[in-house]
């Protein structure tokens, strides 16, 4: 019997004492095995895939746990990782995403995903950006969920970001709104609080530490690109999500011929194609 993610985190404290932890967010089974395989090759020690019902494909490998939980309900993502950063020892590092998304960071083809975060530690940071880059296939009549590994496309060009206030419409130090991709090409079908491509995916536990709705964190301070004195690692995940929505959606998947258009580009599979297009920033780590 597959268990719940409560019963899970309550019952097994012991395979959470160390990280880091990958939590993945099945909405559907579109690359369950493929989401998985990326995730374990980065070297996470855990991998826990909530999924609504128990996933088809074969999640008994080694450090795989999949968990019952309700991935579709709205806010999903925020109640999902501030249980598992209440059950874990603080300080640990805790990555969150979801199918069809896959983690790229500096030089990630050779160096594990603890190696990475160690180093970030060592900067004095418990968080870490990442720009979410959408994918999708070039033709949408061969693949009309939008998703193809071997033919992904993305756009090279048009992100930019935009100041960030408060509440008293003050500039937040050193936060920025990120927006591109499917969700500013496409946004008259994507509500705006969906339109941003920022998301703190890496973070490190700590005892009250909230995950909001919008992907950003109650301390103001998770929520930088750097610290202050000199840039910052960030990581960017590579997502089918978006153009998956996009064509599922009543609203847009009849409007909605095709995704390429002449800013498009083959994507790689390679941190070295996103650092040189300015999409990951390795900062100090060479």
């Amino acid at each position: 019997m597959t268990p719940s993610l409560r019963d899970y985190l309550a019952a097994h404290p012991a395979e959470l004492k160390s990280g880091p932890i990958a939590i993945i967010l099945f909405e559907d089974e579109t690359e369950a095995a493929s989401t998985v395989d990326h995730a374990l090759r980065a070297g996470f020690r855990t991998l826990l895939a909530l999924s609504p019902e128990p996933l088809s494909f074969q999640a008994t490998r080694d450090g795989i746990r999949n968990l019952i939980f309700d991935t579709r309900r709205p806010n999903a993502h925020a109640e999902a990782v501030n249980a598992v950063n209440d059950a874990v020892p603080a300080g640990t590092w805790i990555y969150y995403g979801y199918n069809a998304e896959y983690l790229f960071y500096p030089f990630s083809e050779s160096r594990r995903v603890g190696e990475m975060l160690a180093f970030h530690t060592e900067e004095r940071r418990a968080s870490m950006l990442s720009y979410v880059i959408d994918l999708y296939a070039p033709d949408l009549t061969r693949f009309p969920d939008a998703v193809s590994l071997p033919d992904a496309m993305f756009d090279r060009i048009g992100y930019y970001a935009l100041g960030r206030k408060d509440a008293t419409g003050q500039f937040l130090q050193r936060q920025l709104d990120f927006h591109g991709g499917l969700r500013w090409r496409f946004e008259e079908y994507l509500p705006e609080e969906r339109r941003r491509i920022d998301r703190i995916s890496l973070f490190q536990s700590r005892a009250g530490l909230r995950l909001l709705p919008d992907h950003r964190f109650n301390d103001q301070e998770y929520n930088t690109y750097s610290c202050p004195w000199h840039h910052n690692l960030t990581a960017a995940i590579a997502s089918f999500r978006v153009a998956k929505a996009l064509m599922r959606n009543p609203g847009s998947r009849d409007e909605i011929k095709r995704f390429t258009w002449r800013n498009s580009h083959p994507f790689e599979w390679s941190s070295q194609q996103l650092m040189d297009l300015g999409l990951m920033e390795p900062g100090q780590w060479f």
